[in-house]
């Protein structure tokens, strides 16, 4: 049964062609056996995994003495890895649910979440993305296609990947963005379909990427004042990504995830002011501590750390409590009485979460990372180029993802480490 929804039609007048999108038409029998499955993932995880959250009123913080960063105390806090394979899970499991091996590293984290960059282009500047005097792009025709995306996307969901997040660059100013999303959000076993953005074109293109499958997304914001938003981002535009920010919370997405870096001497006045931002709405503002890359001229000077600004926020709102965490979430995350919204850290540089990595990245010009700190790249542009088989890009997968290390250097080493500017990468 051949189906056109709302979006196909859309994207059909607006580029003068068809696009037949074919439809799971899933029967009520298989329908129950894919939710007794589900259910079964459920239940084994829950067994693998369990942790307690929690802080009292009183006796938050240390002090260490070497870097004179302040520490909680997490009493009940246990460092858990994320570390299970499919002989774990009942053999109810279906086969097409279950993740394969070329996702499964030598530490036994399974990559279920696939990060791709649609463009190393921009239409901001911000400081700690980009170096002053800019980057070279990697020309075009060096550019993964929609074809070419859609085509390795696919060979990572059907081996186990459930969530994709599209990056840049900034993702929205690719023409074809609309049509992208479409179709990955039709491949079978994708549950999310997430997007960074810096929300400057994002607000009139939302409606439309929602409607082509768009199931979350995350709008980078560094400061709530124009003035020092034209400072970090050498552009204007602060009014835009409000303004999308807005569109996003009216569309329904629920939460809106903020995406905030914090750096000393520059915004780290205004942390209180962005947890305002959750108080009435579905928001989740997330603190990000601020990370080395090529030409950010990064300074541990500028690091605020996660014991720090959690110091700032429980000061003001002393409600601030800890949610429960899955084990291979990036953010600790955190709810304030009588808030709608809620409050994260991403504490990549202090509290690193490697032990429950489940990321990779496909980079542009179609290079594979492993580690977003790890110097180390694989194509797969290439070899598909050269008609490479699927399971042969398998196999380069695979033997990329076993040679992930148990976790990234220290803050200072990564510092001294070659990698890309974080244009290149994606965010």
């Amino acid at each position: 049964m051949i189906h056109y929804s709302k979006a196909e039609k859309i994207i059909t007048q607006k580029n003068n062609r068809e696009s037949d999108i074919e439809t799971n038409n899933t029967s009520g029998e298989e329908q129950q056996t894919t939710n007794k499955a589900a259910d079964t993932m459920r239940r084994s995880l829950s067994r693998l995994t369990h942790s307690h959250f929690g802080f009292k009123n009183s006796n938050f913080f240390s002090v260490d003495s070497e870097l004179g960063l302040r520490n909680i105390n997490r009493h009940n806090l246990d460092k858990m890895m994320y570390a299970t394979s499919c002989v774990n899970l009942s053999e109810d499991l279906p086969k097409e649910n279950c993740v394969s091996d070329m996702l499964v590293d030598s530490f036994g984290r399974m990559h279920t979440y696939l990060r791709i960059s649609l463009t190393e282009r921009c239409n901001l500047r911000c400081h700690y993305c980009m170096p002053a005097e800019g980057v070279q792009l990697t020309p075009n025709p060096q550019l993964l296609s929609q074809n070419e995306i859609l085509h390795l996307a696919s060979l990572f969901v059907a081996s186990g990947v459930n969530k994709i997040r599209l990056t840049g660059g900034e993702p929205t100013i690719r023409k074809d963005i609309d049509q992208i999303c479409l179709q990955l959000s039709n491949l079978k076993g994708l549950k999310s379909l997430a997007i960074t953005t810096n929300g400057i074109t994002l607000a009139r293109k939302l409606p439309l990427l929602k409607e082509c499958g768009l199931t979350s997304l995350n709008i980078s914001l560094d400061t709530l004042v124009p003035a020092k938003f034209e400072f970090l981002t050498r552009r204007k535009g602060h009014e835009k990504v409000m303004e999308s920010i807005n569109a996003a919370v009216d569309v329904g997405y629920n939460p809106v995830k903020v995406n905030c870096v914090v750096m000393r001497g520059f915004n780290d006045d205004e942390i209180c002011d962005f947890v305002e931002l959750t108080r009435d709405r579905p928001i989740n503002v997330r603190f990000i501590e601020f990370m080395p890359f090529d030409g950010n001229v990064w300074n541990v000077k500028k690091l605020v750390s996660y014991s720090e600004m959690l110091d700032i926020v429980v000061k003001q709102f002393p409600s601030l409590r800890r949610q429960h965490d899955h084990p291979t979430e990036t953010a600790k995350n955190f709810k304030i009485d009588g808030h709608l919204g809620t409050v994260s850290f991403i504490t990549s540089m202090t509290e690193h979460f490697c032990a429950g990595c489940n990321r990779l990245r496909l980079l542009a010009d179609g290079n594979f990372k492993v580690c977003l700190f790890g110097p180390s790249e694989v194509s797969l542009r290439d070899p598909l180029r050269q008609q490479a088989s699927d399971e042969e890009l398998r196999e380069i997968i695979g033997a990329a993802v076993k040679k992930k290390k148990a976790s990234h250097a220290g803050m200072f080493d990564i510092a001294k480490t070659a990698n890309r500017p974080m244009i290149h990468i994606g965010g």
